[in-house]
């Protein structure tokens, strides 16, 4: 994975917040993956504009002082792995 590449969400899923789970989830045909409170800050930024560094760039101007690219770049490449988002 490299810094340039640029995900966007499957559109088998819909991501959106679910009021009644208090929580971000990604919708499906056959059901609902609720996600981390992390999880969710980086889906956020997941448009299929932004490169993976932006991303990483935008978590960290919003969480100051945190060192958040490990942590980004590990829920990428799990979330690909789920098919929840691709390049």
């Amino acid at each position: 994975m490299t810094d340039e590449l640029v995900v966007k969400i499957n559109p088998m899923f819909r991501f959106q917040w679910e009021e009644a789970q208090n929580n971000f989830v990604l919708l499906y045909p056959e059901g609902m993956v609720k996600l981390s409170q992390s999880a969710g800050e980086i889906m956020k930024r997941i448009n299929g504009e932004s490169s993976v560094i932006a991303i990483i760039e935008d978590l960290e101007n919003t969480f100051a002082g945190a060192n958040l690219r490990a942590d980004v770049l590990s829920f990428i490449e799990q979330a690909t792995k789920n098919g929840w988002i691709s390049s």
